[in-house]
């Protein structure tokens, strides 16, 4: 898989969304979730996955980081890290955490799907990078809200 991005660029995502991890609340799935989104200005807010017993008022950590950004005044988004492990699985190792079909959407509401990257890491050294158009397996992301309503 082609990676796009710049690797320095890349690495500091990932260990961001490393850094975002180990604020993750999940008592219940024992899976943490951390993101690193990167705003056009070179701005990184990161998310954590935020879990609650009736399961749906929990939140990704995509959406975690988006959401922090927009109510910063942020919308312009390049890209975002996204690391997950289960509890006891060590940086590294296990596998690569793809984001929900809600984090998708959400991602398609306020980045280009031809130019935002998704990245999603295990470590440093072990990622795979996407554009948001390849992950949804679109034929023409632009026109996914051409609609006369």
């Amino acid at each position: 898989m082609e990676k796009t991005m710049k690797k320095e660029l890349v690495n500091h995502l990932i260990d961001e969304a490393f850094k975002a991890q180990e604020r993750a609340y999940a008592p219940y799935s024992k899976f943490k979730v951390g993101a690193a989104l990167l705003t056009r200005e070179g701005n990184i807010y990161r998310g954590c996955n935020i879990e609650n017993a009736a399961y749906s008022p929990g939140n990704c950590a995509e959406r975690t980081a988006i959401f922090k950004a927009v109510s910063q005044g942020e919308t312009d988004f390049t890209g975002i890290a996204i690391v997950g492990n289960a509890k006891g699985v060590n940086r590294g190792a296990g596998e690569m955490c793809s984001p929900c079909g809600v984090c998708r959407q959400v991602m398609a509401e306020f980045c280009d799907p031809e130019e935002f990257k998704i990245i999603l890491g295990i470590d440093t050294d072990n990622y795979e990078e996407y554009t948001l158009v390849n992950y949804f397996h679109w034929d023409s992301a632009k026109n996914i809200y051409n609609t006369n309503l």
